[in-house]
């Protein structure tokens, strides 16, 4: 009860959950309906148990949705390390963002403004990402995502930030790159839209 408790307590004015990936299925339903809202994902690395209608929710990865006025788009997936199932080389994930791309810009032509979120798992390519380590390497199709599709936040995942020395918070381009994880509330209003 104490859990049900802090969540509602906490998070009550939150309107939407958005993972981005990592999530065991049944974490993020609890959670929705414990705070009873809508849930947007896309799937991590690790998400290889979700399955249709499981965790629920809508799916972001190349889709794009309005929720109370705010566009979303998505991509799944990190780097390809181990050939795992949602794991993508830069090569295939460049190809998911020129079909994301489109999208994204017939959004813009037709709000006159660019999409409000873009959700992904990984970061974008020395933004967030641990270099170093392979398997956490952001993607450089997402930085020329940024440049052309200029969408006003990108959220990841994928990379802990338990420590909050680390940065989280980053300008690129016309957009601000937020890691999430471990959990991170967003306010999205009108007077910053371009």
């Amino acid at each position: 009860m104490r859990d049900l408790d802090y969540l509602r307590g906490k998070y009550s004015d939150v309107s939407l959950l958005v993972s981005c990936g990592d999530m065991p299925p049944d974490y993020l339903e609890f959670i929705t309906s414990v705070l009873y809202v809508p849930l947007a994902f896309v799937r991590g690395n690790h998400d290889t148990r979700y399955v249709p209608d499981r965790p629920g929710g809508d799916d972001l990865h190349l889709r794009i949705r309005k929720y109370e006025g705010y566009t979303f788009a998505g991509l799944e997936g990190s780097i390809c390390y181990n050939k795992g199932r949602i794991q993508y080389t830069e090569a295939e994930m460049f190809r998911k963002t020129l079909r994301l791309l489109s999208r994204m810009l017939l959004v813009w032509a037709v709000y006159r403004r660019p999409v409000d979120v873009l959700v992904t798992h990984s970061p974008p390519k020395g933004i967030h990402d641990i270099p170093d380590d392979y398997a956490h390497r952001g993607f450089r199709s997402f930085r020329w995502l940024m440049r052309w599709a200029r969408p006003r936040y990108l959220i990841h995942g994928h990379v802990d930030t338990w420590d909050r020395r680390q940065v989280t918070k980053t300008a690129f381009c016309h957009t601000t790159v937020i890691n999430v994880n471990p959990v991170s509330v967003l306010t999205l209003d009108r007077t910053n839209t371009r």
